[in-house]
């Protein structure tokens, strides 16, 4: 693959870095990285992933944009309050940059049709806001060996990392929640969020999908970031492989 002028001229920033470089960029315009949720995390994730210049951005969600979305989902606008959000992410997405394909899965992803919405990504990026997509999201991904990149807000909290579970020496998703599926989990709803927030990890979100895609650096493969808003610090704990757990553990 040769670069066009414009594209040269688009990712220059990116082409001088010697972690990236030509070849990484490359690497990054031929990738797939499948993001669930346009919403508060996925919409710096996707406005990021696709000014990288990742040529294909997957985008699952089956929500309509409202006015109480925009404090913080901010790839939609107000013209855009009752639309489809994965339509809206369209259109974003081309104004954005023309290069890079967005394909849209208008439904709620579950653990009957994820592993046919996510075979063939080769990253997948969740910040889903219920376990139970979480769930869902997390076992298709750990079955089909593509690298997970899960991030979660609270109303001034964050935290992110990246599960290759079926690795020996890697946790998966499970790992670290174990069975929660009888947890309902409170909602931006019911609790509140800071918009900037969600920014915040939705970029950190979308730089590990980077990151897996072009390889460099230290990913956070059996590390759970943390970001606490309120005092503005950060820490990441190490993230063991639990050998009793029900997703990747010994049978």
């Amino acid at each position: 693959m040769t670069l066009r002028d414009d594209q040269l001229e688009r990712y220059a920033r990116h082409i001088v870095l010697k972690e990236v470089g030509g070849a990484g960029q490359h690497k990054l315009i031929a990738s797939r990285v499948m993001v669930i949720g346009a919403g508060g995390l996925g919409s710096p994730c996707i406005q990021y992933l696709a000014a990288a210049g990742v040529g294909t951005i997957g985008v699952v969600d089956d929500d309509a944009v409202s006015l109480s979305n925009l404090q913080r989902q901010v790839l939609h606008g107000t013209a855009d309050v009752g639309r489809s959000k994965v339509t809206s992410a369209v259109d974003a997405v081309a104004r954005l940059n023309p290069d890079v394909t967005l394909v849209p899965f208008a439904e709620r992803l579950t653990p009957v049709n994820a592993p046919a919405i996510l075979s063939g990504w080769d990253v997948v990026a969740d910040g889903s806001d219920s376990f139970a997509t979480r769930l869902a999201v997390a076992d298709a991904a750990l079955a089909l060996r593509i690298p997970l990149v899960s991030a979660a807000i609270g109303p001034f909290e964050g935290q992110l990392s990246l599960f290759r579970g079926w690795e020996s020496d890697l946790p998966c998703y499970r790992c670290l929640v174990g069975r929660p599926e009888d947890r309902a989990g409170d909602t931006c709803a019911d609790q509140g969020v800071l918009g900037a927030l969600a920014g915040v990890i939705g970029a950190m979100q979308a730089l590990e999908a980077i990151r897996a895609v072009v390889g460099f650096g230290d990913s956070l493969a059996g590390r759970l970031l943390l970001f606490d808003a309120l005092s503005m610090r950060m820490r990441t704990l190490k993230l063991p492989k639990d050998p009793a757990c029900p997703g990747c553990g010994a049978p």
